[in-house]
């Protein structure tokens, strides 16, 4: 019986060339899939086959139909970017989610489409994350429309695409103060709203957090739902498949949608242009489901299944899987194989087919972890966002109209832009040097590399424990490599860090961009712990330069050491101007050994990385008061400069230490020199200065750096309560 039905419904099937496949049929039958030995009934199938046009072999045709549908037709009115604040009459409607749940399709286009206006006439003015909000307009509508936070959760990641997100939830009049001193953050904060489910700053951590809130939910028997949202670069690293495997397993209700706006890589830019996305999964996805063929595949096997009836459905199901791994690629069978049941690719551009799917998976009382593969276009519907949604993947404040970009002119480049024309030059006359970058090719600098050398350049995604071990293995055959993450990152490679790299003393460096307090990212992204955490493996040579010509240095002194793993330093902004070395070839330090740079006789001040422009501030200000200080740069934490901090003990009153990092840093590591050798035994008082035990609030960063006390003002402030000139001098420094 089956094999009748496979030879007379079949072919005919597969001829069709032609038609408009309603997706509410696609959705109305049941089948039974395998994961492994176990069976598990979904009510539903698969929306792979959703056609609103002609079949075509271009992946696009899925997204752009050319508006052929009835919700794409909206997309015809005029959206107003003209720096005038827009008419937003369905959006003014909107004060929570639940306001959301009467309104039509037309009317939840057109909502989207308000959304749009909001957002560049808000990040126009203040700045922040722009294109990838301008691609979930529609699904952020959708998925509030159908589900019911908080009770429902919805976890965004990367949550930089939160920003429509955090319109419909309350925050509309206060999105003017996105990412300032006391404003809301620029990504979801469990603190700043009910309907903030979890917080991701960094990436890929969506699926393991709504997997835990999933079972814990069953659990404490509850009946909620949990959506994790995940694109935009995040499905590149290993935890979110590490989640997908045990929800598999696990089998417990979950929703995963899968935002493909083709930026598997974060775009942050080659010289030429938007970085293509790299690796070989979005090769994947870019083939999963994109043949005519494979649709009409699975049209076949519905039709199969309809005829047969309940009895054979596990032939049907069988016949599916087999038609996936041979026709459709290997995306589905990969999501599939792990236990996810997949459905997609959907536009997610097109209100009414998601919230459609959504409303079909929400009423299924038992459809285990699903993947949802939505396809956007980031930056969509803002011409230049669609254009370059690289250069407004972040942007500062610009102009609506041509979306050009208001950038305040400096007299010096950007630390990460003076490291990049170091490592060059570097790399001019050493040809075993390489750089390795997580997806941020351009936030860190090593787009300037790869123009250069593009063959000695690696862009893993975001994949900071790869890149790490990755670096390890060049290292190993005799390669340079230059591992360049920012801080914040490589907090999620340290194991590697240590057990790949140091324990084996592999000579990989690490250059470790946006160190110390970084502003309006707030503290998802804060540098605060490297010093920590890098300096207490044992055979690390840990730097910290006090400027950009001091950075060139140690570029050039982590390449000449060859026989170890080293790391430096280096935060976001701008250099002080400081004499460049020619050709920007830095000349490699004596390792272990720092530099007075002020003499003076009562206080000492030491200072470890560019806070010491601060230190010479602050002695300034005691010079003016009649107080004569010593400035010292440390330039190493380890190994760290014992004669150095001799001199500075026995020949002060007062030694001061600061940093711009957290406690256990290089300010421990001073104390324990000092203990260990006997010179905090007699009238010595040293006090260390830091980053307090918080995490500081987004806000610029001046204001941080108040916060934080670290301000000259209050270096000089600390040298003058332990001598004991506080009330005038305190006057005097406006404190």
């Amino acid at each position: 019986m089956a094999s009748s039905v496979l030879r007379t419904s079949f072919l005919p099937l597969l001829q069709s060339q032609d038609g408009y496949n309603s997706i509410s049929c696609l959705l109305n039958f049941t089948t039974t899939h395998h994961r492994g030995d176990r069976k598990s009934r979904f009510n539903g199938v698969p929306a792979a086959q959703l056609e609103t046009g002609k079949s075509s072999n271009d992946r696009n045709t899925l997204v752009k139909r050319d508006q052929r549908t009835r919700q794409n037709e909206h997309f015809k009115r005029f959206i107003n970017f003209s720096g005038e604040k827009p008419s937003t009459p369905v959006l003014d409607t909107i004060n929570h989610p639940i306001h959301m749940k009467n309104l039509s399709i037309e009317e939840l286009g057109k909502l989207a489409d308000e959304l749009r206006e909001e957002l560049v006439y808000t990040v126009s003015k203040t700045g922040g994350h722009l294109s990838s909000s301008l691609g979930v307009a529609e699904l952020t509508v959708a998925l509030h429309h159908v589900f019911n936070t908080p009770e429902d959760k919805i976890i965004w990641d990367v949550g930089h695409q939160a920003y429509p997100h955090k319109i419909l939830t309350g925050r509309r009049s206060r999105m003017q103060t996105i990412r300032q001193t006391c404003g809301l953050a620029g990504f979801p904060k469990r603190e700043e709203s009910i309907h903030d489910a979890f917080g991701a700053g960094h990436s890929s951590t969506s699926i393991s957090a709504g997997l835990g809130m999933a079972v814990g939910r069953d659990l404490l028997g509850k009946n909620n739902n949990v959506i994790a949202v995940i694109g935009d670069g995040a499905m590149t690293a290993g935890m979110a498949y590490e989640a997908m495997n045990n929800a598999g397993y696990l089998d417990t209700n979950l929703i995963i949608i899968l935002n493909d706006n083709e930026q598997v890589s974060l775009p942050t830019a080659t010289v030429d242009g938007p970085a293509p996305p790299v690796g070989a999964l979005s090769k994947a996805l870019t083939k999963l489901h994109s043949s005519r063929e494979f649709r009409q595949l699975r049209e076949a096997a519905k039709g199969i299944t309809k005829q047969i009836g309940g009895q054979t459905h596990e032939i049907a199901a069988k016949f599916d899987s087999c038609v996936r791994g041979m026709v459709g690629g290997s995306g589905a069978s990969l999501f599939e194989e792990l236990g996810l049941y997949y459905i997609g690719p959907l536009d997610g551009h097109n209100v009414e087919d998601l919230v459609y799917v959504l409303n079909e998976i929400k009423s299924m009382p038992a459809p285990g972890p699903v993947l949802i593969h939505v396809i956007t276009e980031k930056g969509k519907g803002y011409a230049p966002a669609e254009i370059a949604p690289d250069k407004m993947h972040g942007v500062v404040k610009f102009d609506p109209k041509s979306g050009k970009q208001i950038k305040s002119k400096s007299e010096t480049l950007s630390y990460t832009q003076y490291f990049a024309e170091s490592l060059i030059a570097e790399a001019e006359q050493d040809d075993k040097i390489v750089g390795i970058h997580a997806a941020m090719g351009g936030g860190t600098g090593l787009n300037l590399f790869q123009k250069r050398f593009p063959d000695r350049c690696f862009d893993v995604g975001i994949a900071e424990q790869h890149a790490v071990t990755f670096a390890a293995g060049l290292a190993s055959e005799g390669l340079k490599p230059f591992c360049v993450i920012y801080s914040s990152f490589l907090q999620r490679g340290f194991d590697q860090v240590a057990h790949d790299v140091d324990l084996q003393k592999l000579p990989v460096r690490f250059a470790i961009d946006r160190a110390g307090l970084v502003g309006a990212d707030g503290p998802t992204h804060c540098g605060a712990f490297d010093t920590t955490f890098m300096a207490c493996l044992p055979n690390m040579v840990v730097m910290a330069p006090s400027n950009e010509t001091e950075l060139m240095h140690m570029v050039a002194t982590a390449a000449a050491i060859d026989d170890r793993p080293s790391c430096f330093r280096y935060p976001r902004g701008n250099g002080i101007g400081s004499i460049l070395p020619p050709k920007n070839k830095g000349t490699p330090l004596e390792v272990g050994k720092g530099r007075v740079l002020r003499e003076g006789s009562r206080v000492a001040i030491l200072g470890y990385g560019t806070i010491v422009q601060s230190c010479m501030k602050a002695a300034e200000l005691l010079q003016m008061l009649g107080v004569s200080a010593t400035v010292a740069d440390a330039r190493f934490c380890k190994p760290i400069d014992g004669d150095l901090l001799r001199q500075l003990a026995q020949e002060h009153e007062i030694l001061i230490t600061a940093e711009e990092g957290s406690i256990g840093g290089f300010s421990t590591h001073v104390s324990h020199f000092l203990g260990l050798n006997g010179l905090l035994d007699g009238k010595l008082k040293w006090r260390p200065m830091m980053l307090p035990d918080k995490y500081i609030d987004h806000g610029s960063q001046n204001d941080q750096i108040e916060e934080a006390g670290l301000s000259s003002k209050h270096i000089a402030a600390t040298a003058l309560s332990l001598l004991g000139e506080c009330r005038e001098g305190f006057h005097q420094l406006n404190l």
